[in-house]
């Protein structure tokens, strides 16, 4: 049975270096992210993204990140594999998803797999939804 969940996150670092590529008007930059959670999982993480930025602005990024917490009175961790972009560098043409690494719970939460999203949000926050089930 698929399960779903929902809240808000907050980035509490984003330390980005030097864009390590520079092509034609193109960077790839490495960025460390840690976040706290809110909702139905209350935790924290730690991301690690390739983010790719081009004239019109922030284009696209790919990262792996650590998710340590709550979810849904359940406790452990799992690893988000991320795929992020936007179609002419704007929020209102952005898609960012989510997929739970298979084999990557552990605790209460081993044997998680599922997918979602995060929305940016106007205010400059982000929202996030997940669909899961556990093994």
């Amino acid at each position: 049975m698929t399960s779903h969940a929902s809240g808000t996150f907050d980035i509490d670092a984003w330390e980005a270096g030097e864009p390590y590529a520079k092509h034609d008007g193109t960077a790839l930059t490495r960025v460390r992210v840690r976040k706290t959670f809110h909702g139905d999982l209350v935790g924290t993480s730690t991301a690690e993204l390739i983010t790719v930025e081009t004239a019109a602005g922030p284009a696209a990024y790919v990262g792996i990140e650590t998710v340590t917490g709550i979810l849904h009175g359940r406790e452990g961790t799992f690893v988000l594999q991320h795929s992020a972009g936007s179609e002419d560098g704007t929020p209102a043409t952005q898609w960012l998803r989510w997929l739970i690494v298979p084999t990557s719970g552990t605790g209460e939460l081993a044997g998680i797999r599922g997918h979602g999203q995060i929305t940016a949000l106007a205010d400059g926050g982000h929202s996030w939804s997940l669909d899961y089930t556990l093994a």
